[in-house]
């Protein structure tokens, strides 16, 4: 059963960080290029960051690039989002996916950004 499961959100103030986790299971992400996607209340999927199959090429959203840092860990199964400099407009649902538009993604993680 191919699943994605995304940890580590949480409330945290403006400026702050977060690392997200998304460790996958039923299939080995070393054979895929990798996503993050979010979803702020009352809007859609929004693509944020994908990274290719060995981590070498890593693409953003302008709206989080500098601040935000995609990486994997293959042998490990898992995929990662470093965000600093967290600002209220990233609060969201934020989900791992095999492709941009979201497809195979798990229940995803909250983060809220608020002082």
């Amino acid at each position: 059963q191919v699943q994605l499961v995304e940890s580590g959100g949480g409330l945290v103030q403006p400026g702050g960080s977060l690392r997200l986790s998304c460790v996958a299971s039923g299939f080995s992400i070393v054979t895929e290029w990798m996503f993050w996607v979010r979803q702020a209340p009352g809007k859609g999927l929004e693509w944020i960051s994908s990274i290719s199959r060995t981590g070498i090429r890593a693409d953003y959203v302008p709206s989080v690039e500098g601040r935000f840092t995609i990486s994997r860990d293959n042998d490990k199964n898992t995929v990662y989002l470093q965000m600093n400099d967290l600002k209220p407009e990233d609060t969201a649902r934020y989900y791992c996916a095999k492709d941009r538009w979201g497809d195979g993604r798990g229940v995803g993680t909250q983060v809220t950004v608020s002082s």
